[in-house]
Parts: C-alpha cells; sequence; structure tokens
C-alpha cells in the first residue's frame, strides 16, 4: 500500500512538471505569436507611409514621422521587376561592397516573413512594389528559447534520473551485503554444533557416509564464508584458475544427476591468476547451475578455456531452452528470473563477482532458443 501512494506521489510530481514546461512553452509561443504581429503592423503602417509619399508630393506630419521610424527589422524595397530600389536596417555599404550581397541578405529575408505590398498608379498604369522585412533579434532569440528550456529541462531530468539510478544501486549493494551477511550468520550457528556432532560420532565409528556428511559440512561452511565476502571488498591472491575450475566441475558433477553429462576442455598446464577462489567456484556454480535447471535436469554441459596473451577466457554451455535476445542484459539484473521459482540472485551474484571484484567481464556470448546457451567469462591475467 506505501509503495503504490508513494508511486502515485513520484507520478503526481511528473505530471505537475510537466504540466509547468507545457504552460511555460505556451505562454512563449503565445509571446511569439504576439511580438510577430505587432512587427508586422508596424511595417505594414511603414508601407502605407511609402505609399501615400510615392503618390503625394506632400505629406502631412504624421506620414512623415512614421516615415522617419527606422524600427529594427531589416527591410529592402524592390519594384515590380524584383530590382532592389531601398533597404534599411542593412548592413551593406553601396560603396565597397558587391550588389550581390544585398540580393542574398534579401533571398534569406524572403524565407522568413510574407511581403507587403505597396501599390499606387502614376499616369500610365499600375505600379506594385514589394516590401521584404525579416524578424528582429528580439524575435530571432525569442524563437530558439523553447529549445534552449527543453534542453535545460532534459540535461536536468538526466541528473535527475542519474542521481536516482545510483541511490538505487547503492540501495541495492546495501541490501545484498545485509542479505548475505545475515545469511552467514545464520547458517554457521548450527554448522558449529553439527561438527560437534561429527566428531564425536567419528570417534566411535568411521565410514563413507560420515566422510560425505563432512565434506558437505565443509561445503556449508564454504557458502558461509562466501556469503559473508559479499558485503566487503575479497583479497585476490595467485591461484590455479585451471585447478579451481576442475575441482568445482568434479564437485557438481558428483552431486548432479546421471542425465546430466559434464564435458570440459581444460590446458593441462597450471594458469595463476589474481582470484578469490571461493568467490570464483561460487560464479561457476551459479553458471552450471543454471545450465542444469535450463535443461530441465537433462542435457550437457560443456566448459571451455581459450588462452590469450593477456586474458582466460571460458565458455560455459547447456543444451537447455536458451534466452531470448532482449533479455541477454536484463538476467544479470538483481531480482530478473524466467523461472517459476527463484529470487533471481545467482547471475546478479555472478556479475558483481566478475565484474566489480575480479574486474573482468561476464556476458551471454550466443542463445539460442530450444538449443541452449554459452556464457562467456574473461579475465584478465
Amino acid at each position: 500500500m506505501l509503495g503504490f501512494i508513494k508511486k502515485n506521489k513520484n507520478n503526481s510530481w511528473l505530471l505537475g512538471a510537466f504540466l509547468i514546461v507545457a504552460l511555460i512553452l505556451w505562454n512563449t509561443n503565445i509571446l511569439f505569436q504576439n511580438l510577430k504581429k505587432e512587427e508586422r503592423a508596424k511595417i505594414e503602417l511603414w508601407g502605407m507611409a511609402q505609399q501615400e509619399l510615392i503618390e503625394n508630393s506632400t505629406v502631412n506630419n504624421l506620414t512623415f514621422e512614421v516615415l522617419q521610424q527606422t524600427w529594427i527589422n531589416p527591410m529592402i524595397q524592390v519594384d515590380s521587376q524584383g530590382k532592389i530600389i531601398g533597404h534599411k536596417n542593412i548592413d551593406w555599404d553601396p560603396q565597397s561592397e558587391d550588389s550581390l550581397v544585398i540580393y542574398k541578405q534579401l533571398e534569406k529575408i524572403k524565407r522568413e516573413n510574407q511581403p507587403i505590398l505597396i501599390q499606387y498608379q502614376d499616369s500610365l498604369s499600375n505600379i506594385n512594389q514589394k516590401l521584404y522585412y525579416g524578424d528582429s533579434v528580439l524575435l530571432k532569440k525569442l524563437q530558439y528559447y523553447p529549445l534552449a528550456l527543453l534542453l535545460i529541462i532534459f540535461l536536468f531530468g538526466a541528473v535527475l534520473y542519474f542521481v536516482f539510478k545510483t541511490s538505487k544501486i547503492s540501495e541495492q549493494n546495501r541490501l545484498w551485503a545485509a542479505m548475505a551477511k545475515e545469511t552467514a550468520h545464520q547458517i554457521g550457528t548450527p554448522l558449529t554444533s553439527m561438527i560437534g556432532w561429527i566428531t564425536l560420532l567419528k570417534e566411535k565409528e568411521k565410514s563413507e557416509p560420515l566422510d560425505e556428511m563432512e565434506k558437505d559440512i565443509e561445503r556449508l561452511q564454504v557458502i558461509t564464508d562466501r556469503f559473508s565476502k559479499v558485503g566487503s571488498l575479497p583479497e585476490l591472491q595467485p591461484a590455479d584458475i585451471v585447478g579451481e575450475t576442475r575441482k568445482t566441475l568434479q564437485y557438481l558433477e558428483k552431486r548432479s544427476s546421471d542425465l546430466i553429462t559434464f564435458e570440459s576442455e581444460l590446458p593441462p598446464k597450471k594458469i595463476l591468476l589474481p582470484l578469490n577462489t571461493q568467490l570464483f567456484n561460487w560464479t561457476l556454480e551459479n553458471l552450471i547451475k543454471n545450465g542444469i535447471d535450463a535443461m530441465n535436469g537433462k542435457g550437457t554441459i560443456c566448459l571451455k578455456f581459450f588462452e590469450a596473451s593477456q586474458t582466460i577466457c571460458i565458455h560455459i554451455s547447456d543444451t537447455g531452452s536458451g534466452i531470448k535476445k532482449e533479455n541477454f542484459k536484463k538476467i544479470f539484473s538483481p531480482g530478473f528470473t524466467s523461472k517459476k521459482r527463484g529470487w533471481g540472485l545467482g547471475l546478479s551474484l555472478a556479475k558483481r563477482i566478475i565484474t566489480d571484484y575480479h574486474k573482468g567481464k561476464i556476458s551471454v556470448k550466443n542463445s539460442e532458443l530450444g538449443k541452449g546457451t554459452t556464457f562467456e567469462i574473461v579475465l584478465k591475467k
């Protein structure tokens, strides 16, 4: 219920912000249109005064006053043949500049506004002139104001999104750490008691089931140690990645169904890398178990090593149901899962271990629906 209220509150803020921006843009557009109409009215008034001057040899004071107004708009007057016969507010010197310069400005002004007709009659015929004018500097600046406002809003929104995203990731990381440490604490308590009972039983009778039980208890200790490291920066020490991989495969193969076939192509030599062995083995387990689940307990798991001069590349393939291409990146997000049961934590932990702790890369190399998936791990030597 609280989450619903919070979501509605966030939506209200977004709707309010959108309405404010829309109102500003609407008012800006109205102001722009009003200024444009006002400028045209002034130019039309000047055109009317120009027409009266042409028709009458004498003009009244009002007409003379209008003609003396320079306004702020660039204006070019042309005759019926399109030849320039006058101009105002145009930066052009007829003594030093080519006439092509002002005709280029005329072409530019023509695209800004419709011309104003100046019509009068001489002794022989009707004569039509045209007065072209451009927008004022103020109007041109106002024209780009909405774009500047939208850009500022976009940048502000991007900053807010980045802050929100960073805060959310930080919150997730704290949650992961708290969950991991609590899990380690909860497992550790019964482990201590079980180790004591195993010791007493082995004093009386030593048997294979007890040895296997002891291995599983050791495994629980490893799991406890793994979870305790999630919330802190683990230490990386030189370790044989080939030997660690082989050990993990052997452990999982012995405890998996006979319907699962394990295939591997491991180098015969040792390869030392800076590793946290427990977390690296955990990553392999998560990827292999994810593949077994995708195969519904029947199929082939294949692990291959590729060694380059600076890196080690590991491919882990299964013959399962495959992954949709649009989910290649989503599957590493905390909580994302395509299974009916599960928390969607395994692959996100694997990415955290490889990317954050070992400064490597983990990704879906390829996948086909109904045929299987190949994950790729790349680690620096």
